[in-house]
């Protein structure tokens, strides 16, 4: 096990339109550390919120190229890639913080 805290282990919760369609049948997603196993997401997610996790999948992005238009940047470039794991929770638990979304 790393000495990462639960907090360094879970980034930030990914709020977009599919995340928030999968929440509803006890999916949540959150973007984790990058060397963050799917052991150590799980016991994070439980200690964070209080609730049971089921599993965990994990997947990396890629970075996407950007145009570089001229009112950001005149020089094309890529975003960054990140690591995020979708945690399925057992059956009859949620995480208050997605109710209100």
């Amino acid at each position: 096990m790393s000495s990462r805290s639960a907090h360094e282990t879970v980034i930030r919760p990914v709020i977009s339109e599919k995340s928030m369609v999968q929440s509803q049948g006890g999916k949540y997603t959150f973007e984790v550390h990058a060397d963050a196993s799917k052991i150590e997401i799980a016991e994070a997610v439980s200690a964070l919120f209080t609730v049971k996790v089921a599993r965990v999948n994990v997947l990396k992005t890629k970075g996407k190229e950007t145009r570089g238009t001229l009112a950001r940047s005149r020089m094309p470039g890529t975003t960054t890639p990140w690591r995020k794991a979708i945690v399925t929770l057992a059956a009859g638990e949620k995480i208050q913080f997605f109710e209100g979304v």
